[in-house]
């Protein structure tokens, strides 16, 4: 079987019980919000306790009040190898970059929450600090940090920078070893560069480059884990140096697909195809697609897991906040529950929150 009837095939399967199964890989589904029964008033928080109906209401014990946590993305291992990044809730009284980082760290805290086949990345008994100052952030590791084993090198060093890139207050990143500069890391000799930032790239695909020097990296978002737990996969491919137009490089990497050997798959069918050149006005790009990457025609259906393709590839350039997708030149699309998509669609807050 040829890697063009591949890859239609499992497009194929892939959009037909992804699109019918309306999986949340994206984030999470918008709350419902349910009024309270009559006569029954809500209270938000404690210090606000009134009297309500003419009785005092009590405070309600302290021990039984829900922890506190805030969503974070921690980029782990699945069991394919990927780095991936998984939404998790953490604690929210602590310092959000270094606690992101300590739950990197093998049979740490993070054991209690790890996705199913998925794995930390830093050694088991690593200590970690963290200091930001002026968009730098300085992750220094104890010894045990330069146990890990050769073939993680990279995975490593790709987790740690997404992860506390993912910040705000966070433009690079600098590695130390028991409080020294890593000019290089400990295990494999890879070269560290002056600040690290997310043009290191992520799971680096270099199937059918030959010569890396003419290229420049590009980094698309494909699906991964199994059927009812999909999650996206970010990969940096190499397109030809010579390419401007990185915004139809990244759309044609999303319809080409994955390697052939890659166990990730392609929300897009091999005949999906922009019919003009993309146009970016302010950060907002509008692609003008055919009938093809449409899943259901008579409806005018694009599927979940394309639009979010889409977003989360794009929205990695730089100086791209939002997309907007036309097909045949008219806009009234609908997302795949049928609801109208009015809006250029911009990037989530968090990516793979287990909504599914």
């Amino acid at each position: 079987m040829s890697n063009v009837t591949k890859i239609s095939v499992v497009a194929t399967v892939l959009a037909s019980s992804l699109f019918l199964g309306g999986c949340g890989l994206f984030g999470e589904k918008e709350k419902v919000s349910i009024d309270p029964p009559e006569g029954v008033t809500l209270v938000d928080d404690e210090a606000g306790l009134k009297e309500v109906n003419g009785k005092e209401a009590t405070k309600t014990d302290s021990k039984k009040e829900a922890t506190k946590t805030i969503k974070t993305e921690l980029y782990l291992i699945d069991k394919s190898g990927f780095v991936v990044p998984q939404t998790l809730e953490l604690p929210s009284n602590t310092a959000v970059a270094q606690q992101a980082l300590t739950y990197l760290v093998a049979n740490g805290p993070v054991s209690e929450i790890l996705p199913n086949g998925f794995r930390a990345v830093i050694p088991a008994d690593t200590h970690v600090s963290v200091d930001i100052k002026e968009g730098v952030a300085t992750a220094d590791f104890s010894k045990e940090f330069a146990t890990y084993q050769k073939e993680d090198e990279l995975k490593i060093l790709q987790a740690i920078t997404y992860t506390l890139t993912q910040f705000d207050t966070v433009d690079k990143v600098v590695l130390k070893l028991n409080g020294t500069e890593m000019k290089e890391m400990p295990v494999n000799k890879t070269p560290i560069a002056d600040g690290l930032n997310r043009s290191v790239g992520i799971n680096f695909d270099l199937s059918n480059v030959t010569d890396v020097s003419n290229t420049t990296p590009l980094t698309v978002y494909y699906i991964g884990g199994d059927e009812g737990s999909y999650y996206y996969v970010p990969v940096t491919k190499r397109v030809n140096e010579s390419n401007t137009d990185t915004i139809t490089a990244a759309v044609n990497e999303l319809v080409k697909g994955p390697g052939f050997a890659s166990s990730l798959l392609s929300g897009f069918m091999n005949d999906v195809a922009l019919i003009d050149k993309p146009k970016n006005e302010d950060g907002k790009v509008t692609l003008n697609f055919n009938e093809n990457i449409l899943g259901s025609f008579k409806e005018r259906k694009i599927s979940k897991e394309a639009l979010d393709a889409l977003v989360l590839s794009l929205t990695e350039q730089n100086d791209i906040k939002s997309v907007e997708v036309l097909v045949q030149g008219k806009g009234g699309l609908m997302d795949e529950e049928g609801k109208a998509i009015t809006e250029p669609v911009s990037r989530p807050a968090k990516v793979n929150t287990g909504s599914f």
